[in-house]
């Protein structure tokens, strides 16, 4: 194979990843839409955002998950200094297509009617399946993780803490300052409830069925090609 042809190759492998990551954060969009349309809570890395997007009008949920995005890949410029890979900068076209997915999603199915607590739990329940749908296909793609994620790796490098422990610290950490914030600005709880523990338990477990299918996937469709 020749340099142009490799090249091209080359291109063409990170075309079929990004779009990949593309779809899922489209899905992990609709996943959010879904659990904010439910009214049982969002997820915990969404549900500052939300609590944000009440208290600061008219600032949309994916305006303010940008802005959070923002916050998370400045502090791990703080935290890594010199050890900082500047190419982790590509998190943040990454947040701004999700925050704005986001807010493509809320849109698109503002008008679901939503009339007793049974259809409450449904679209609870789908936006959860769809978030850990979304999760698995970012980390099939494996070309970029998203900021909230990225900063949980970037406190994991200067720590002792391991990942699965600080990704649990960090989300209990998100859920507590939406509480804290909820109650000092708005006198209530607001994107925390019983829908927030049911996303926090099987998001994870989605995402890890889907995973199973998704490596036969990228074994097959996004495999980078053999140089001869």
């Amino acid at each position: 194979m020749n340099g142009s042809a490799e090249m091209r190759e080359k291109v063409f492998y990170y075309l079929k990843r990004y779009a990949v990551l593309c779809v899922g954060l489209l899905i992990m969009a609709f996943g959010v839409a879904f659990s904010i349309k439910a009214g049982l809570g969002t997820s915990p890395i969404s549900s500052l955002p939300y609590v944000v997007s009440i208290l600061v009008e008219p600032l949309s949920v994916g305006t303010a998950t940008i802005i959070m995005h923002c916050v998370f890949i400045l502090l791990q410029i703080i935290l890594l200094r010199r050890k900082y890979q500047w190419i982790q900068l590509i998190q943040l076209p990454v947040a701004i297509v999700f925050g704005y997915l986001t807010d493509f999603g809320v849109w698109a199915i503002d008008s679901i009617p939503v009339p007793n607590y049974f259809v409450q739990w449904v679209l609870c329940i789908v936006g959860v399946i769809l978030v850990g749908i979304g999760v698995s296909f970012e980390v099939t793609a494996n070309v970029v993780t998203l900021a909230g994620e990225g900063l949980i790796l970037a406190i994991c490098k200067v720590t002792p803490i391991k990942f699965p422990t600080m990704k649990v610290i960090f989300d209990v950490a998100l859920v507590i300052i939406a509480v804290v914030v909820s109650l000092i600005f708005l006198r209530r709880v607001e994107g925390v409830r019983e829908g927030t523990l049911a996303a926090a338990i099987f998001t994870g477990l989605t995402a890890k069925v889907v995973n199973i299918p998704m490596k036969k996937f990228a074994d097959k469709f996004l495999a980078l090609p053999e140089t001869s």
